[in-house]
């Protein structure tokens, strides 16, 4: 699943200072990242539709169909269903 990229990871880490710059990465661990202010919360990129809910959309307007058109023949017999 895709989602959106934060600003974070879309820049290149700054080289540390010291004897951490030989190579070594060194991240801070999310619980100690201040949030961004007025955001809260983890943004995650909004699913898109696929053709799949487009079947299972047409599968609904199917059985709504049938279910109007069977309400209207038992409306004929007077919703008996005995003979």
């Amino acid at each position: 699943m895709s989602r959106v990229k934060s600003a974070r990871e879309g820049k290149a880490a700054k080289p540390a200072k010291g004897a951490a710059a030989k190579g070594a990465r060194t991240a801070t661990p999310a619980a100690k990242r201040p949030a961004a202010p007025g955001r809260p919360g983890v943004f995650v990129q909004k699913p898109r539709s696929d053709i799949y809910v487009a079947m299972l959309s047409i599968s609904l307007g199917a059985i709504l169909l049938g279910c109007l058109l069977l309400a209207l023949k038992l409306n004929e017999y007077e919703w008996r269903l005995s003979g």
